[in-house]
């Protein structure tokens, strides 16, 4: 079940309020930060918070998602990310990200390395994917035009399609999962999507770019696990593979039958992984 059972606390920083979950024993191991998927939140990852009692975990909402403040102009994920880590005293941390947090768990890493110890990455390879397979590219087409039309249903709708991935339907996938992400994504509309006088939804500031990411992943030296969910889309699986091939120390590894949101399918399954990783790495 997708919950917000661990209580959500917020902090001023610079130039926007940050809601996260901080569940922080005392424990001299590295902390983890774990960094949501686009239109979703730190709900995603209810499977996770709890799974590692032996160390600090803290689960940001980005800007413009969850209990975060809508972003308004420019800014970099990469660069909130090491802002809360600055207020919360964290002098470095093992990354976890899926989709969109996993671009900027590797922004991070590439933007600032001496706050990252090891990087959990799931569903992506880089904060600049490139997609070809004609099932993701329709996908990206149906959502333009739900936006354009103003209809924020079928936005949502066309979202969820991500979940199962290309080889399932939304009945293959367990129904609690469906309906967190459904409700996840149908709260960042209600709270982060304004309407001008026209009654057009307005999308909030799109985050400033880091670029150059693929050509850079070189020089990532700390340990990096890159998860894939094997009934993912090809392109995600692809970048997935290709950011474990292209770093210094990566490994790669697929959950089997399970789309986009391994973490949410099979969690026993990713925990597994990442508690392996840690102990491997001694993170």
């Amino acid at each position: 079940m997708i919950s917000s059972a661990f209580p959500l606390q917020t902090l001023d920083l610079d130039d926007h309020r940050v809601a996260y979950v901080d569940l922080d024993p005392d424990t001299s191991h590295t902390p983890l930060v774990l960094l949501h998927g686009g239109v979703v939140d730190h709900r995603m990852w209810s499977h996770q918070l709890a799974a590692f009692p032996d160390r600090r975990v803290i689960a940001p909402d980005a800007r413009g998602h969850g209990q975060t403040s809508t972003p308004t102009g420019p800014h970099r994920l990469c660069d909130d990310v090491v802002a809360l880590l600055d207020a919360l005293d964290v002098p470095h941390a093992v990354l976890v990200g899926l989709s969109m947090g996993g671009g900027t768990a590797v922004d991070t890493a590439l933007e600032y390395p001496d706050r990252v110890t090891g990087l959990v990455v799931s569903g992506t390879g880089t904060s600049e994917p490139e997609f070809t397979d004609p099932w993701i590219v329709d996908i990206f087409s149906a959502w333009q035009q739900a936006q354009a039309a103003a209809d924020l249903e079928a936005w949502v709708d066309v979202f969820l399609r991500f979940v199962p991935g290309p080889q399932r339907t939304a009945a293959d996938v367990e129904p609690a999962v469906m309906r967190g992400i459904q409700t996840m994504a149908r709260d960042l509309v209600t709270t982060h999507v304004k309407l001008d006088e026209n009654g057009v939804p307005v999308a909030p500031a799109q985050p400033t770019p880091v670029t150059g990411t693929w050509s850079r992943l070189p020089g990532i030296a700390v340990p990096v696990l890159a998860i894939a969910g094997s009934a993912d889309g090809s392109d995600h699986v692809r970048m997935t593979r290709q950011l474990a091939e292209h770093v210094q120390q990566g490994r790669f590894v697929t959950v089997d039958g399970v789309g986009h949101y391994p973490n949410l399918e099979r969690p026993a399954e990713f925990n597994a992984a990442v508690l392996e990783f840690l102990a491997a790495h001694d993170l």
